[in-house]
């Protein structure tokens, strides 16, 4: 989804799933920048959501799949997503 105001540059890359929207929406902003403003070079991995009209990412930045992005990033960043599972090896019972 990208909402109307959103601004993105040259050369940008949008995986599937991507949410590039705003953090509320009220009648009397439809005339405001309330998308996210993407600079040129930027790849948005699957599953991102960037929200905010405030909120930009810099040129030659990595946003990874899953991310969830309220806040600028400085161009030349790598934003991912760590998840807080713990993975348990399992082993096959012989």
């Amino acid at each position: 989804m990208i909402g109307e105001t959103t601004r993105i540059g040259k050369h940008v890359k949008l995986y599937q799933g991507v949410t590039l929207g705003a953090l509320s929406v009220e009648k009397n902003m439809a005339n405001t920048q309330r998308h996210p403003i993407i600079e040129d070079h930027v790849i948005i991995y699957a599953g991102a959501t960037i929200l905010g009209g405030e909120t930009v990412v810099g040129h030659h930045s990595v946003i990874g799949g899953n991310v969830w992005l309220t806040s600028s990033v400085d161009p030349y960043t790598t934003v991912y997503h760590q998840p807080n599972s713990k993975f348990i090896d399992s082993k096959p019972i012989m």
